[in-house]
């Protein structure tokens, strides 16, 4: 039987050559964790549908983000849950605000750890919608002024990077204007540039508490079924201003990750949502996989498909995992 002259599985043949021949590497330096930021003094509440995964006082914020400095991961993303809402959520952009305090003091703390937030409303509006309501519409013209408010409100609280994930037309443009007229020029803008209606979000609107009171989101997050539009998002965001361009969700949209990543040279991050997480918890804990080496899988396929950058609910666990 005649073989051909070249044979792959040589090169498979034991760890240390794999290791060489490694297309792929994932890095702690990739990570970026997600956190919650509660009021109060001494809160860590479980989030059920996310084990490991806690809403946090800013006290236990700082703890938790020293835990993942300390194991080399670079950056965290966070999110304010705040203690009263309104229909213009004000306190997305007040300036003793949930998220601005928690962003001072942990940077107060761990000045060299790269602090990143969330810019939306959905958080903090009581009809859970990510913008300015007109009768049963969100209306995009009118929230972009109240997004500008918001990302310059964490840039003066010290943010290091603001992330708007609202998908309202022309908020890349209208942020970067706001953070320039004010001094904030050396502030980059992760956008949230291909951002899909997805049914992966549910555990996270349980953990933000954001899920929408009437409606959904489709008239402004993107169709799953759409992939050209993805690209026209992300060179609009990217003639807008943007730094970072990120697809979210991760795992159903890697052809996304992938595309974007060939067609626009500014770095790609991918979000590694709360259900492609959940639902890796909850087959490890019935026994039908091997968490640590799904999750593993997992990360390495986002990084694979093209992202520089993966926010991650993983990032504490993989970190200890790459760094032993």
């Amino acid at each position: 039987m005649l073989f051909p002259d070249y044979r792959p599985r040589r090169m498979r043949r034991n760890e240390t050559l794999r290791r060489m021949m490694r297309e792929t590497t994932l890095s702690v330096d990739d990570l970026i964790l997600p956190l919650f930021a509660i009021e109060g003094k001494g809160v860590k509440n479980p989030i059920d549908a996310m084990p490991g995964n806690f809403q946090l006082s800013v006290d236990n914020l700082v703890k938790t983000a020293k835990q993942a400095f300390d194991l080399g991961i670079p950056a965290i993303i966070l999110f304010g849950i705040p203690s009263k809402k309104d229909a213009l959520g004000t306190q997305a952009y007040a300036k003793d605000g949930i998220v601005q305090r928690a962003v001072k003091t942990i940077k107060d703390k761990l000045p060299d750890l790269v602090v990143i937030t969330d810019v939306c409303l959905c958080e903090y509006t009581d009809h859970g919608h990510c913008g300015f309501i007109d009768g049963q519409t969100v209306d995009n013209d009118a929230t972009l002024d109240l997004l500008a408010k918001a990302a310059l409100s964490h840039a003066k609280a010290g943010a290091d990077m603001v992330a708007p994930s609202d998908m309202m037309d022309g908020r890349v443009a209208e942020i970067r204007a706001t953070l320039d007229e004010n001094d904030f020029s050396q502030i980059p803008i992760m956008s949230y540039a291909a951002k899909y209606c997805s049914s992966f979000y549910g555990p996270f609107r349980e953990a933000a508490q954001s899920a929408p009171q009437f409606g959904d989101r489709r008239s402004y997050q993107m169709d799953p079924a759409n992939a050209r539009e993805a690209i026209r998002e992300a060179t609009m965001d990217v003639e807008e201003g943007a730094d970072i361009i990120m697809v979210k969700p991760a795992l159903p949209y890697l052809d996304i990750i992938c595309r974007i990543r060939d067609e626009v040279d500014l770095p790609v991050a991918a979000y590694n949502v709360s259900g492609e997480f959940s639902m890796i918890k909850a087959a490890e804990k019935m026994g039908w996989i091997d968490g640590q080496k799904v999750m593993m899988e997992t990360l390495t396929s986002i990084k694979r498909a093209g992202a520089e950058m993966i926010l991650t609910y993983f990032a504490m666990e993989a970190a200890a995992l790459i760094n032993a």
